[in-house]
């Protein structure tokens, strides 16, 4: 006949077990337990790996140590030179200091979220338009700077700030077309002009080595005249300088 234990026994085994579970704690690489003691916490946070912790004496609170991605929705920011734009970043942040994270703020994730839009807001509402579209790694210098420095007593690293993208108005957009056209037309008059007066100072350096040296003027010619040769499609009249024939008139002087 098998023996039979009492419902107390059996209860109390039971509850040893469920005990037992709740102490025994096993924590992943990238984790560590905060441990309060009678609601008072430890100075040192414990993991990885098994880790007891004495329920309902203890009661622990896990943080994660791994990097954070925070996506900051669009934000509605009016730049110092009066333009509404919205502009959305990402913000990359870990925690250093668990115990740290849990004890001086109450929820660390939403702190630096909230934190993170305020700054974004203030920080681009200084700077001039211009700025913000061309100066973007400076800037994301400057949030990651004053973002870190407001997280740290909390035990939270930002370690990296990204403004994603920048929405202008439609009217705005439009704007920034007409001027991109105009500087691109001042480009190209500025170098059709300095084209146009470099091409005169090589023909003045022309025109006052042929008003030295003559004969450069009649192999021009000459030059011409073969160049025209080679063409047989057409005839072309091309009168002959006198100078040319100068010489032969000379010589039938002096058979004279």
């Amino acid at each position: 006949m098998a023996p039979q234990f009492p419902a107390g026994i059996i209860l109390a085994a039971f509850f040893v077990v469920v005990l037992i579970f709740k102490w025994i704690n096993i924590l992943n690489e990238y984790e560590r337990a905060v441990i309060f003691t009678l609601g008072r916490v430890e100075k040192e946070p414990k993991g990885p790996g098994l880790i007891f912790v004495l329920w309902p004496i203890q009661r622990m609170v896990k943080v994660s140590l791994r990097t954070v991605v925070l996506d900051i929705p669009p934000q509605d920011v009016i730049t110092r030179d009066n333009v509404s734009v919205k502009v959305n970043a990402v913000v990359y942040f870990r925690v250093m200091h668990p115990v740290r994270a849990i004890i001086d703020v109450e929820n660390y994730m939403y702190a630096t979220s909230q934190l993170s839009q305020t700054t974004l807001r203030s920080m681009l509402g200084e700077v001039v338009l211009d700025d913000l579209l061309a100066e973007r790694e400076k800037l994301n210098q400057r949030l990651q700077e004053v973002i870190d420095r407001h997280t740290d007593p909390w035990g939270v690293k930002v370690s990296l700030v990204e403004v994603k993208q920048v929405d202008l108005p439609e009217s705005m957009q439009r704007a920034m077309a007409k001027q991109a056209e105009a500087e691109r037309e001042k480009r190209a008059k500025v170098i059709h002009a300095e084209g146009e007066a470099l091409a005169a100072q090589r023909l003045s350096d022309a025109a006052a080595i042929i008003n030295a040296q003559p004969a450069t003027l009649q192999l021009r010619y000459l030059q011409t005249l073969t160049e025209i040769a080679t063409e047989k499609n057409s005839t072309i009249i091309f009168p002959l300088p006198i100078d040319l024939l100068r010489p032969f008139f000379d010589v039938g002087k002096e058979g004279k």
